[in-house]
C-alpha cells in the first residue's frame, strides 16, 4: 500500500488524505520520522484533521519530542472540539495526561 501511495506522491498527487495514509503507514512500520513528516504535511493541508493531529503527536512522542507531541495534541484537541469529535478529543486528552505524568 505504501508503495502505491508513494508513487502517487511522486506523480504530483498531494493532498491531506494521501499524506494521512502515508503517515499512518509509516507509523505502523515504526518509521516515526517519516510518519511525522507526512502527518505534518497533512495538517498543513487540513488543520481541522483531528485524526492526523492525534497520529502526529504519537509520532513525535515516539521520537521522544515531547514538546512537539504536546503541541500536536493541543492543536488536535482544538480541531476535535471545533468538529464535535468527542472521541478524538478524549483520546488526545488522555495522551496529554500521560505525557504530563512522564515529565
Amino acid at each position: 500500500m505504501l508503495e502505491s501511495l508513494e508513487k502517487m506522491l511522486a506523480k504530483g498527487v498531494d493532498n491531506s488524505l494521501l499524506r494521512f495514509g502515508l503517515g499512518k503507514g509509516y507509523l505502523d512500520l515504526k518509521d516515526h520520522a517519516k510518519a511525522a513528516e507526512h502527518l505534518q504535511k497533512c495538517v498543513e493541508f487540513d488543520p481541522k484533521y483531528s485524526a492526523a493531529w492525534k497520529l502526529l503527536g504519537k509520532a513525535h512522542a515516539a521520537l521522544d519530542d515531547k514538546n512537539a507531541a504536546r503541541q500536536a495534541w493541543e492543536q488536535g484537541i482544538a480541531a476535535a472540539q471545533a468538529h464535535g469529535d468527542k472521541q478524538a478529543e478524549k483520546e488526545m486528552t488522555v495522551f496529554l495526561k500521560k505525557l504530563d505524568r512522564q515529565a
